[in-house]
């Protein structure tokens, strides 16, 4: 059981208080970081790469940077992780070395923020943070993906402790590494726009509080200058092509749906709703994700109205902060409602967790239960619980459907296809299958202007069919024109035979599209778990 001193919501100093129990603090906490250390790992090492990780990957495959760079303007997302991987790739590419980076900086998030909230919260609240934001589920998984959301998490948490100690110790040079850090979240994820703008109003209001020197004020300055030049430089090579694109309204049209309000549907409702949902998301339980809401409202609450910790002088802070952990969720509800930006329970708004989660803290550093093991035994289980038992929401693969040997498995079965075979998938099955089964050759369509309805590429001893990247999954409504198109396409006979194959987390309407599949002679399908599926079929008259 940890030592009850870490829960109290007593400021640690270095004065007056006994070096053996600081000491003892910061063991346990170290001890924290090496167990959420090695969950990650775990996590990264266990499963096979998603087609998300697989797209990020093979978009990273090029001849030159330029290439890389012109290859990263195909997806929704900067270019900077892209970039990244191009070099990382050069070490190796197994799933384990390409997820290292994304443990890395996700681990180095939560110390940084531990790191900003022992400045301006008291230690109770920053170490709960620390466990919260360490073992959340949903954290632990995104920072242990080929994913932005690591690098993004751990940007955005220095440019707030670089911004505040620039502020506290008026220092240039923190605040010129603090308009760095925003400017590499920009490079990285878009949702680091909502984010900047949170901390421009935040940072300009503790400026105007705290009332530094003017070279202090100029520095600030300069960051927000190179971050709208950025911004701009962004709009105008991405993010407008994108918007003509209409990528936003795809992504809404299929998994993304539920974080959009749905037709017909109440702004407040859906404001409640997806506001659930994304308390749901950082713990994997509905009820725990309940209650989370209901100490963040407490928690603003509490800064606001506190008067406790050191007089009236600390009154700005606790405004400033409460404005900073509400302000970003507004924003974000707001782009949703016009269908800018999903919000609710779902990794692109883990982001919010910088937010949230130092917010629930609040209220459980303030509880002082009768018995003072109570607090910790309390989160230690809760946070078992939710680790143990997820019940996440949306497209999700059961970690037991994500091991490696369900994947090694696959592979085997599909290389004991005979020669020439083909197989036929959708976007997510042909990502897979470039990594794992064509050696990084692209069956899929990621890098071309515009997409073709059918695609054909070779792969070994086989050839792989996938369909266009936005219908992005095959719809049992539609299957059977599809495959009418295949034989058109291609001049094949009736009669030829195809081995349909998915692999990906989200499927449209399973159990209609399997028997939909039964009419075309999938009579003895192979699955590999829940997620990973293969049979043979063949083409209709």
């Amino acid at each position: 059981m940890p030592p009850t001193q870490i829960w109290q919501s007593e400021p640690l100093t270095t004065n007056g208080v006994d070096l053996a129990k600081e000491r003892e603090n910061m063991a346990l906490l170290l001890g924290l970081l090496v167990l959420g250390s090695a969950l990650r790992l775990a996590n990264a090492a266990y499963r096979f790469l998603n087609a998300d990780e697989a797209l990020h990957y093979l978009l990273s495959i090029q001849s030159s940077l330029a290439a890389t760079y012109k290859a990263s303007l195909t997806t929704v997302h900067p270019p900077l992780l892209i970039v990244f991987l191009h070099y990382w790739g050069a070490i190796g590419h197994s799933e384990f070395v390409l997820r290292l980076p994304s443990i890395v900086v996700g681990i180095l998030f939560c110390w940084v923020m531990f790191c900003w909230l022992s400045r301006v919260t008291d230690s109770a609240t920053a170490q709960i943070a620390f466990v919260l934001l360490l073992f959340s589920p949903a954290l632990i998984q995104v920072s242990s993906e080929v994913r932005q959301y690591g690098f993004l998490l751990l940007f955005c948490a220095g440019c707030l402790y670089f911004l505040d100690r620039a502020i506290e110790k008026d220092s240039i040079a923190a605040m010129l590494f603090s308009g760095a850090a925003l400017d590499l979240g920009l490079l990285t994820h878009y949702s680091s726009l909502i984010f900047a703008m949170a901390l421009g109003f935040y940072g300009l209001w503790r400026l105007a509080t705290m009332r530094p020197r003017v070279p202090l004020w100029i520095a600030w300055i300069a960051g927000q200058v190179s971050a709208l030049a950025l911004i701009a430089f962004l709009f105008a090579t991405h993010i407008s092509k994108l918007k003509a694109m209409n990528a936003m309204e795809g992504l809404v049209g299929t998994y993304l749906r539920r974080s959009v309000p749905l037709p017909g549907e109440s702004g407040l409702n859906f404001i409640a709703r997806s506001s659930l949902r994304l308390f749901h998301y950082f713990f994997s339980q509905g009820a725990v994700g309940a209650v989370a809401a209901a100490f963040f409202i407490a928690g603003i609450v509490l800064l606001i109205r506190d008067r406790s910790s050191g007089g009236s002088g600390r009154r700005p802070i606790n405004y400033q902060l409460a404005f900073l952990f509400v302000f970003p969720l507004l924003m974000n509800c707001s782009l949703a409602l016009f269908r800018l930006y999903p919000y609710g329970g779902t990794r692109h708004n883990s982001y919010l967790a910088i937010f949230t989660l130092p917010a629930i803290a609040i209220p459980l550093a303030r509880w002082n239960p009768r018995r003072r093991w109570w607090k910790p035994a309390a989160i230690t289980i809760v946070l078992l619980v939710c680790n143990l038992f997820p019940s996440p929401q949306g497209e999700y693969i059961r970690i037991r459907d994500q091991s490696r040997r369900l994947m090694r498995k696959t592979v085997a079965s599909l290389h004991s296809l005979p020669a020439g075979s083909t197989i036929f998938t959708d976007d997510q099955g042909a990502l897979l299958l470039s990594y794992y089964l064509c050696d990084n050759n692209k069956v899929a369509q990621i890098e071309q202007p515009s997409f073709q309805p059918l695609f054909r590429a070779p792969c070994g001893n086989y050839s792989v069919m996938s369909i266009d990247p936005n219908r992005w999954t095959f719809k049992p409504d539609t299957f059977p024109a599809t495959l009418t198109a295949v034989r058109q396409t291609f001049s094949l006979s009736p009669g030829t035979p195809l081995w349909f194959f998915q692999a990906g987390w989200y499927i449209d309407k399973e159990f209609s599209l399997r028997d939909e599949l039964k009419q075309f002679g999938c009579s003895a399908p192979q699955r590999f778990g829940t997620n990973i599926f293969l049979c043979q079929i063949t083409l209709p008259q």
